[in-house]
């Protein structure tokens, strides 16, 4: 059931994950809808970028593309995942399919850096198959990541995953709009569930019986629950939103007129990695990750993406070779085609 609730003005998490199921096991998840809605508009963001001449790849070549990229978000994002965060799944197996963890994608799910070396990779293989300038493609790749960013965090807050920090415990008493009330806290002890046991009745123990009934919109359950559940940062909406429209921005306004190929994913890097760090402060750390100089394992991957991609900058403008691009109007391409040595080191 999707509903949406209020409650003393903080906003009471009652999304369902399911858009629909269907007979056995069969969903169709916003989760998967967000990286379908993703991937068709990175590709309609690449055949802009083509017919305004803002690109030198080839129309034809456009779909042959998006399949190196979607291979590149699906394998780097998964593997990216249990490398930086649970290496254990590559060694756990199951009697019951997928069989391998890896496999398993409810079972921790994908991360964004991962993603992004997955799609590096891809594109760089892109690059050499077609003689195309590898940093040319991978400053496109920078352009059109942002919209899917923004749903994947949209997603993430639909699904109750990766909760943020309590806010202060000043605002607990009357928590403001923007913050948000899990029903799922009920099954931490420090919830008070019992003196609905028998207003309460079914198969499930107590404590899943009462988050079923707040989810259901159980009018008597939530009045008795919900005063007692803190109430968490929306960290999911605020890295959509600094992920999405923000990290786009600047973007467009770095390529608002021609550039050396690089310099676009080399700002991306930058200013992701910049974003990421801040916004990761409203953001509880992830079970079983250890922090490192009090930074989370996401914290420690953006600083590594923010001097690489300020090395990149500075790398690629002291390069010899022709600016593409550019928002302001069309612009005119170079005409004279990437040398071999550009295939090379791009």
């Amino acid at each position: 059931m999707m509903t949406a609730g209020l409650l003393a003005e903080s906003y009471l998490h009652q999304l369902d994950p399911v858009i629909f199921s269907l007979s056995g096991s069969f969903a169709i998840r916003w989760y998967g809808l967000a990286y379908l809605t993703g991937f068709l508009i990175a590709w309609m963001m690449i055949r802009w970028l083509v017919n305004t001449g803002r690109s030198i790849i080839p129309a034809a070549a456009v779909g042959d593309l998006m399949i190196f990229i979607i291979a590149g978000v699906l394998i780097g994002g998964r593997l990216g995942y249990v490398i930086f965060y649970d290496p254990s799944l590559l060694i756990e197996f199951s009697s019951s399919p997928p069989w391998w963890e890896l496999l398993n994608l409810p079972r921790g799910g994908m991360a964004s850096h991962g993603g992004m070396i997955g799609v590096t990779i891809a594109l760089l293989l892109f690059a050499h198959r077609h003689r195309l300038p590898g940093l040319h493609l991978l400053d496109v790749a920078a352009f059109i990541v942002p919209p899917g960013l923004m749903l994947g965090r949209f997603a993430n807050f639909i699904n109750g995953e990766l909760w943020g920090k309590s806010i202060p415990n000043a605002m607990q008493t009357n928590p403001p709009w923007w913050s948000v009330k899990y029903p799922e806290e009920v099954m931490m002890e420090h919830i008070d569930v019992s003196s609905l046991s028998t207003h309460i009745g079914g198969d499930q123990t107590l404590r899943q019986q009462v988050v079923e009934a707040i989810r259901d919109g159980d009018k008597i359950t939530i009045e008795t629950i919900v005063p007692q559940l803190t109430a968490w940062w929306p960290s999911q909406l605020i890295q959509a939103i600094a992920e999405g429209p923000v990290l786009l921005t600047i973007l467009i306004l770095v390529w608002w007129r021609p550039r050396k190929p690089g310099i676009v994913s080399g700002w991306f890097l930058l200013s992701y990695g910049t974003l990421r760090v801040f916004t990761e402060l409203f953001r509880q750390a992830d079970e079983g990750v250890p922090l490192v100089f009090g930074l989370q394992r996401g914290q420690l991957l953006s600083i590594g993406m923010v001097l690489i991609g300020a090395i990149l900058i500075i790398w690629c403008r002291q390069r010899a070779s022709n600016t593409i691009g550019g928002f302001n109007k069309r612009q005119v391409l170079a005409t004279q085609p990437p040398t071999p040595q550009e295939h090379v080191s791009s």
